[in-house]
C-alpha cells in the first residue's frame, strides 16, 4: 500500500530526513514496523507565525517493496549522419529543442551569437569591472542565455502545455542537485548552472549536433512563405529546412529584422520599474518573526503583488542572499537584474519592483514605430537610467523611503551592485505611470511587511528586462509563425514563456511540432 502524508516539521527536524520514518508514525499513526520506506515528493516552508514550519509531502510504502530509485530515463543516439534542424539561440529554449531534437533522430545545429561560459566569463567580469559591454557576450547573451549568469531560478506557473518534471529531471541529469525535484520554489544558482550548460552542451556535441558559438543571425531568405536559408554576420549562407527561432527577450535586432521583412509582430504588455535592496538580515527578521534566522532556514524571500491604478504592481524574481547585476547589451544603457549564488548567502536580498505596462502606455510618443512602440520605450527608459546614472555604468539610486517621499537621497546605502551606484530622484525621472504607482506600491507593501519600507533600503533603475515586449505571432496549434510556415518562434523572445523552465519545455514543444508536420 502506498499513502501520501503531509508532515509539518521544525526546520531542524526538516533536515534530519533519516528521522521522517519516526515522524510519519506519529503524525500520521502509521506503526513505524509497517512503514517500508518512504521518498520526498515536496518541501515547502510556512512562515505564517513564529513557529515556522517546513511542510514535507512524502510518499510513504506501507508493509510493501518501496521503489525508491529514479525512474527518469533517457536515451541519446548518436544523429550526426540524421536530418538537420537549424536552432538560432542557445538559450533554456534552444538548448532543450536540441536535446528534444536528439531524443527524435535529429541532428541539431545551434547558432549562437555569443561565446561559450567561460569566455562568456570575462566579458561578464568586464562589465562589472570596468563598465565595458561587449553586445554580442555579456548576462544575456552567450551559453545558456540570459539565466546562465543570473540565478537559475526554475519556479514557473506555466503547466499546461507541457511537463515541467521531465525539464527538471533533464537538468537533475546533467548535474543539477535533485533538490530541484522536491523544492518548491527551486534553485540551481548561479555558481552551478554554467556547469550544467557546458554538460548538455557535451551531449549534444557528443550525440553529433553542432553549437556554432559568435555566429549572429542577420539575414533570412523567405521564399513561397518560407525560409530557404540564413545568412550570419561573417557572410555565411546555410540552407535550411526549418528554423526556431530562440534569441530570447533581450535580442532586438531580430525584432528589427521580423519587422523589416514584413513578418507579422505583435505589441505584448510586460512589466518594468526598479530593483531594490534590503540587507537580508531585516527580511529574515520580517518574514521569519525572529531577531536572528535559524541556521536551518534558507535566506528568507518574498513575494509582493497589489493592484495600483488598474495596473499591476509586483515583485519579480526576487534573490535572497543574493546580488544585483548589470544587465546592459548595448554601450549608454542601464539595466539591473537580480541572482543569487547556490548557497543564497550574500548580506543582501534583492528583487525587481515592477508595473504592468501595456500598448496604450506609447500611443503618443512611440507610435511611430507601430508594433515595436513598447520596445522602442523600454530602449527609452534604460537610456534615461544611463543618463541619470551619470553617463556611466553606476545605476542611478534613491533610499527606499526617500523615494516614496520623493526626497532626493543626500548619501545611499552600502549596495551589492559592483560597478555602483549614483544617487538620483528616480521619483522625479521615471514616468509618472510607472514611478507613481511604484511609490503607491511600496506603501502597500510596507504594511504587508512591517518594516519594509525603509531608507536601509536602495532602489535602483530601472529593471527593464522582465520579459519581451514583443511577441512573434504563431499558429496555437501547429507552433509555425502565422505566415512563414517553417519557422518556429520559441521561448521568452517569441513571447511564448517565462523563465528557464517555461522557455525548455516551450523549446521542446517546437520540435515535436516541427516533425508532426514533416520539416
Amino acid at each position: 500500500m502506498q499513502k501520501i502524508i503531509r508532515l509539518r516539521l521544525t526546520p531542524q527536524q526538516a533536515v534530519q530526513d533519516f528521522e521522517y520514518k519516526k515522524y510519519i508514525s506519529e503524525q500520521a499513526g502509521i506503526k513505524e514496523k509497517n512503514i517500508s520506506g518512504h521518498k520526498t515528493l515536496k518541501k515547502s516552508i510556512d512562515a505564517r507565525s513564529r513557529d515556522v514550519k517546513i511542510i514535507v509531502e512524502v510518499l510513504v510504502f506501507i508493509n510493501e517493496q518501496p521503489v525508491l530509485h529514479n525512474e527518469f530515463q533517457v536515451q541519446y543516439d548518436y544523429v550526426g549522419n540524421k536530418p538537420e534542424i537549424h536552432i538560432i539561440g542557445a538559450g533554456p529554449a534552444g538548448l532543450f529543442a536540441a536535446l528534444r531534437a536528439i531524443e527524435k533522430g535529429y541532428k541539431p545545429i545551434i547558432l549562437e551569437r555569443g561565446k561559450e561560459i567561460r569566455q562568456r566569463r570575462r566579458d561578464i567580469a568586464l562589465l562589472s569591472r570596468e563598465h565595458i559591454v561587449n553586445p554580442e557576450s555579456n548576462y544575456c547573451f552567450g551559453e545558456g542565455g540570459a539565466g546562465t549568469f543570473s540565478d537559475g531560478k526554475l519556479y514557473t506557473r506555466s503547466k499546461k502545455r507541457g511537463s515541467v518534471k521531465r525539464i527538471l529531471e533533464l537538468l537533475k541529469y546533467h548535474g543539477a542537485d535533485e533538490k530541484i525535484l522536491t523544492d518548491a520554489h527551486p534553485h540551481i544558482g548561479t555558481n552551478k548552472l554554467p556547469g550544467v550548460i557546458k554538460n548538455i552542451r557535451q551531449t549534444i556535441l557528443e550525440a553529433g549536433g553542432k553549437i556554432l558559438f559568435n555566429t549572429k543571425l542577420t539575414d533570412f531568405i523567405i521564399e513561397d512563405d518560407k525560409i530557404k536559408s540564413i545568412l550570419t554576420q561573417s557572410g555565411v549562407q546555410i540552407d535550411v529546412q526549418a528554423v526556431i527561432l530562440a534569441t530570447g527577450h533581450s535580442a532586438r535586432d531580430i525584432y528589427y529584422l521580423l519587422d523589416k521583412k514584413g513578418i507579422l509582430l505583435e505589441e505584448k504588455s510586460f512589466a518594468m520599474g526598479v530593483r531594490v535592496e534590503h540587507p537580508q538580515d531585516l527580511i529574515d527578521s520580517i518574514q521569519y518573526h525572529c531577531d536572528i534566522r535559524s541556521e536551518y532556514l534558507p535566506a528568507a524571500a518574498y513575494s509582493l503583488v497589489s493592484q495600483i491604478n488598474n495596473r499591476g504592481v509586483y515583485s519579480f524574481c526576487m534573490c535572497p542572499g543574493g546580488f544585483i547585476v548589470p544587465s546592459a547589451t548595448e554601450p549608454n544603457q542601464v539595466v539591473v537584474n537580480g541572482m543569487s549564488p547556490a548557497s543564497r548567502n550574500s548580506k543582501f536580498a534583492n528583487s525587481g519592483m515592477v508595473v504592468e505596462i501595456r500598448p496604450e502606455d506609447t500611443q503618443k510618443e512611440f507610435a511611430q514605430y507601430g508594433k515595436l512602440a513598447l520596445l522602442k520605450f523600454q530602449e527609452h527608459l534604460e537610456q534615461l537610467a544611463f543618463l541619470n546614472g551619470g553617463y556611466r555604468q553606476t545605476a542611478p539610486a534613491q533610499r527606499l523611503h526617500d523615494f516614496v517621499n520623493g526626497k532626493l537621497s543626500s548619501d545611499l546605502p552600502e549596495t551589492s551592485y559592483h560597478p555602483g551606484i549614483t544617487s538620483s530622484p528616480l521619483h522625479f525621472w521615471l514616468p509618472e505611470h510607472i514611478g507613481k504607482r511604484l511609490q503607491d506600491g511600496f506603501k502597500i507593501f510596507g504594511k504587508k511587511m512591517y518594516g519594509y519600507l525603509t531608507n536601509e533600503a536602495v532602489v535602483l533603475g530601472v529593471e527593464s528586462r522582465t520579459s519581451s515586449p514583443v511577441r512573434i505571432p504563431r499558429d496555437k496549434e501547429n507552433y509555425h509563425h502565422v505566415q512563414v510556415k517553417n519557422l518556429f518562434p520559441a521561448g521568452e523572445g517569441a513571447g511564448y514563456a517565462g523563465g528557464i523552465v517555461s522557455s525548455a519545455v516551450d523549446g521542446e514543444l517546437c520540435v515535436e511540432k516541427m516533425i508532426m508536420q514533416g520539416f
